[in-house]
């Protein structure tokens, strides 16, 4: 084909986020990860009530929120495998009986704080496993095109209005019953998530042979994965925003007592970025074509920590919403990012490639929750979200330019080696 008959092509129409919902496997792959989500939800915020009054600790219970991101690495590289050696269903229906299996005990009058907080780590090491299976097996059920884009982003809009709603959810829910009581509730949705996924989803066989021990075999699969440049530069491009961007997030109770806004100050400054996040995605999903993803991927990561730096000037409220509705939208970047990495990712390595992607997100941003806070110590908490945003930026245009250096579109062979 000639390159005049390839630019005279016009680019496909978007598939709209109808179309994916028309597929009946992912309407129950949807109706489990809102289910699981909420459980998820539900659970963190009893559990840390619990802890805190089993213990009086404002520490402890700070710390059963970090058990939620800390693990996330030993699950994500020592068990990465499982998502390609074993049928995907089976991988998915099984870490939801492990979770629920882990929340049980939980509800027991009398659980010890030491068991308590163990179980919340056998839930996180968990997670990525089913995270990374869940998005590996999006590409089965929706193909590796424009549908299996739009279905990851109608997961994360799913997930950031969960979180919106859950919280909220949590917080009723517990004027009701006591905390251990709410923890049934996430056994109940963990239950059900498995149910729908064994129901709704057919059988698949597994991606990669079984080859030595689960370990090894994880370990192997992340080196294959981090040594290919174009794998690990989008992995990175994953990562290194979300560090940066959880720096109004993890500062807002500070910021909203230095403003004098209140709760509700609080509640807003914690709800702008999924808003702003949520707009960003629907509108890239429903407006654009996918040609055009790709094409401002790049651009928006490169500047959608930029509005951070209007901190610097100690905005009011209202200013501070809309900086942070404005970096939200700029997530919209991500779909661009998923067109590239399920089309340049080799099948028998995809499962591996997206658990490893889950948990070097959730640990990254675990990370720089924590550097935030201490950046907030030495410089205030203004002055560290503009830093982060400033910092921030010159990463992701470092790591967009990794990416550009990598592309694969001028049918350059696949390097493996890492050369």
């Amino acid at each position: 084909m000639s390159q005049a008959t390839t630019a005279a092509a016009p680019a496909p129409a978007p598939a709209g986020y109808v179309r994916v919902l028309a597929v009946r496997e992912f309407r129950a792959v949807f109706a489990a990860h809102l289910l699981s989500l909420l459980g998820v939800i539900v659970a963190e915020v009893a559990l840390a009530v619990l802890v805190y009054d089993l213990t009086g600790s404002p520490l402890m219970s700070a710390l059963a929120w970090a058990l939620g991101f800390l693990p996330y690495v030993v699950g994500g590289t020592l068990l990465a495998g499982v998502a390609d050696r074993f049928p995907a269903r089976r991988v998915l229906v099984g870490c939801d009986l492990v979770c629920a299996v882990c929340v049980l005990p939980m509800t027991t009058p009398g659980a010890p704080l030491g068991v308590l907080l163990a179980l919340r780590c056998g839930l996180a090491v968990v997670s990525p496993v089913f995270a990374g299976t869940r998005m590996a097996t999006l590409a089965d059920v929706l193909g590796d095109g424009d549908l299996f884009v739009l279905g990851r982003s109608l997961l994360r809009i799913t997930a950031q209005s969960a979180l919106l709603a859950g919280f909220g959810l949590g917080g009723v829910l517990l004027t009701v019953v006591s905390p251990r009581r709410a923890l049934l509730v996430t056994v109940g949705t963990f239950l059900a998530s498995a149910a729908l996924l064994r129901l709704g989803t057919r059988r698949r066989p597994a991606r990669a042979r079984a080859s030595g021990a689960l370990v090894t075999d994880s370990l192997r699969g992340a080196r294959q994965v981090l040594g290919d440049r174009r794998t690990r530069a989008l992995l990175l491009l994953f990562w290194i925003p979300p560090a940066f961007a959880v720096a109004p997030e993890a500062l807002a109770a500070p910021y909203a007592d230095s403003l004098g806004t209140g709760p509700v100050g609080l509640g807003l400054l914690m709800c702008a970025l999924p808003v702003g996040t949520v707009a960003g995605e629907l509108f890239a999903g429903a407006r654009l074509r996918p040609v055009s993803r790709e094409r401002i991927a790049l651009p928006l990561v490169c500047v959608t920590l930029l509005p951070y730096l209007g901190y610097a000037f100690h905005p009011g409220l209202a200013v501070s919403l809309l900086l942070l509705l404005v970096s939200g939208a700029g997530s919209a970047y991500t779909l661009g990012l998923d067109q590239w990495i399920v089309r340049d990712v080799p099948e028998e390595l995809r499962g591996r490639a997206m658990t490893l992607l889950t948990a070097g997100l959730m640990t990254f941003q675990g990370v720089g929750m924590a550097l935030a806070g201490v950046a907030a110590e030495l410089v205030g908490v203004a002055a560290a979200v503009a830093g982060a945003g400033a910092v921030g930026a010159v990463c992701c245009a470092l790591s967009a330019r990794a990416v550009h250096g990598t592309d694969r579109r001028d049918g350059a062979d696949r390097d493996v080696t890492g050369r």
